[in-house]
């Protein structure tokens, strides 16, 4: 008579067994933690590139001046073509790159901010075409999620009952 080894049965349930208490680990984190950090990792950089375009209060810098003006083009089916009021979108942009990750870090106005991030990102990735794989697509990612659930539990949306859950 020949035995059957049922070790390795054993072995696979007990790894299929560890996967899934590490599965309900993750998922039993609070969706209020993912949302907070995506809200600053779109924050963040957006940020950064708004403190570049002044010099002051509302005094844009020459280098955004120059960048609007001179370097920026739209790609759209093939063509270059200058930024229309190149002088006004350097402002719109200066403006949104730092109101509008103050909002989402706040959590307030939670899903237009977030739209207003993902315009942002469609306008650059006409500009820089290039930038789609590395940033651009991660970043209409984060807008696009944080635009469909909202700012989360910690997020001054909820706490004046404008943040509706979804689903």
């Amino acid at each position: 008579m020949t035995e059957i080894n049922h070790a390795p049965m054993a072995h696979k349930a007990s790894v299929v067994g560890m996967l899934r208490r590490i599965e309900a680990t993750i998922a039993a984190i609070p969706e209020a933690l993912p949302l907070l950090a995506l809200r600053f990792a779109i924050a963040v950089p957006f940020f950064k590139s708004g403190l570049t375009k002044w010099d002051g209060f509302l005094t844009l810098s020459n280098g955004a001046r120059y960048l609007f003006t001179q370097e920026f083009s739209l790609h759209i089916f093939g063509n270059q073509y200058p930024y229309p009021a190149p002088i006004l979108m350097a402002t719109l942009a200066g403006i949104g790159e730092i109101v509008l990750p103050i909002l989402l870090v706040l959590g307030l106005g939670t899903r237009f901010a977030a739209l207003g991030i993902l315009l942002m990102t469609a306008v650059i990735q006409l500009t820089v075409p290039e930038g789609w794989a590395n940033f651009h697509l991660p970043w209409a990612a984060m807008a696009l999620a944080l635009a469909v659930y909202g700012g989360g539990q910690l997020s001054l949306d909820r706490l004046i009952g404008l943040g509706t859950r979804k689903g």
